[in-house]
């Protein structure tokens, strides 16, 4: 069996790092073609040193020279590239078969929107990509006849359970709705009126995936699941009305899929982040992934319920982002970003970031964003304004 050659977009975070790990299990099946990093060269030194990558990409000129004395100290030759223009270059270059990207938030959709339109393999864990592009990425995918393989253990477990092939046409397979699943994260059951004072490393602490700190973040304000929401209608042609979010907090269903004859799928599994991984890569077969069986037995009990819109307001303006459409999600993504980051840098309290969010929507007009360039200019924009608003 000839190796795949993957690129991974955003190696040192979470989903790059747990990306390695399957690799690494897996050497008879893949190689490491590229891996990129914005800032902690260190680390990315070392994964070279494990991986031997053809080609690494970083942020800046500063840090690829910090790289590239990392690297000749471990007599590595390793070619080093920085710029958001490497990271599309690497992603769409023809010795690259699989690209996982898994580059946090807007910085992410060029290179992943590069891998679609160069027909790859795309393992697409930046949800953000879908929920900026929507149609375009959709459209890229489909011309290019690249294969589209959700990691977001929620649509993944979704991807799991529609049946083959998929016609992107709900109603042709009998579908009454998709049910993505939520843990609630760290204040599922706290107090809503002490919310105000939830602190940076309160809101970090989930209590059962590890994640980043943006998303982690964006867990406990559910805004995660709001861009889930639109991501999942984006990836499997479903409207806003036939997706469903069900509070989940043990997280072993991942999510559902309801049959009109009565029938719901569930994907089950330990919450680790290598289980999607690894059937992205290796689909349509199934490969070890180094996670832990899951034991019913010792789990229990599983609970489910209803979202308390009030709890979790960003779940309530996704929803509404989705149903207006055009650039209401770019807008909506990017103002979460800079409030979010406010927030962890200590400049704004918890429950201000959706008041933000609510703030920008109202104020920015919608428009079409018909190609790249409008949906950066909108981009651009609303981060402007929520900086503005952040800073008054």
């Amino acid at each position: 069996m000839e190796r795949q050659r993957v690129c991974v977009l955003g190696s040192t975070g979470s989903i790059g790092v747990s990306t390695l790990d399957v690799i690494a299990r897996h050497q008879d099946r893949y190689e490491v073609f590229a891996l990129t990093a914005h800032s902690q060269v260190h680390k990315l030194a070392d994964q070279c040193e494990q991986f031997r990558p053809e080609v690494v990409v970083v942020g800046s000129a500063a840090a690829a020279s910090e790289l590239q004395l990392l690297l000749t100290e471990k007599k590595l030759s390793t070619e080093i590239a920085y710029g958001p223009a490497a990271l599309c270059a690497v992603a769409s270059a023809s010795r690259c078969d699989v690209v996982m990207a898994a580059i946090v938030g807007a910085a992410g959709l060029p290179a992943s929107l590069a891998a679609a339109i160069a027909g790859k393999k795309v393992l697409l864990a930046n949800k953000e990509a879908l929920v900026m592009s929507g149609q375009l990425f959709i459209d890229a995918i489909e011309k290019s006849g690249a294969v589209l393989l959700p990691i977001d253990s929620e649509h993944n477990a979704i991807f799991q359970c529609l049946p083959r092939p998929y016609s992107r046409r709900p109603s042709a397979h009998g579908i009454h709705k998709i049910i993505l699943t939520a843990s609630g994260g760290p204040f599922l059951h706290r107090d809503i009126a002490t919310l105000d004072h939830v602190t940076p490393a309160e809101a970090v602490a989930h209590p059962n995936w590890v994640m980043g700190r943006k998303i982690s973040v964006d867990s406990a304000t559910m805004m995660n699941k709001g861009l889930e929401v639109i991501e999942a209608h984006w990836l499997f042609a479903t409207p806003a009305e036939q997706i469903e979010v069900l509070i989940h907090p043990q997280s072993v269903i991942h999510s559902m899929v309801s049959y009109q004859d009565g029938s719901v799928l569930a994907q089950l599994g330990n919450p680790d982040m290598r289980t999607p991984i690894a059937y992205g890569l290796a689909y349509p077969d199934r490969i070890d992934s180094g996670v832990v069986p899951l034991d019913l037995a010792k789990v229990m009990q599983l609970d489910f319920h209803a979202p308390d819109f009030s709890r979790f307001p960003c779940l309530s303006l996704a929803y509404s982002a989705l149903k207006t459409g055009r650039s209401a999600p770019t807008i909506l993504n990017a103002s979460n970003e800079v409030a979010v980051q406010a927030f962890l840098d200590g400049k704004i309290g918890f429950r201000m970031i959706d008041r933000i969010i609510a703030r920008v929507m109202d104020r920015l007009p919608i428009s079409a964003v018909p190609d790249m360039g409008a949906i950066l200019d909108c981009d651009l924009e609303t981060r402007a304004l929520t900086n503005e608003i952040i800073s008054a």
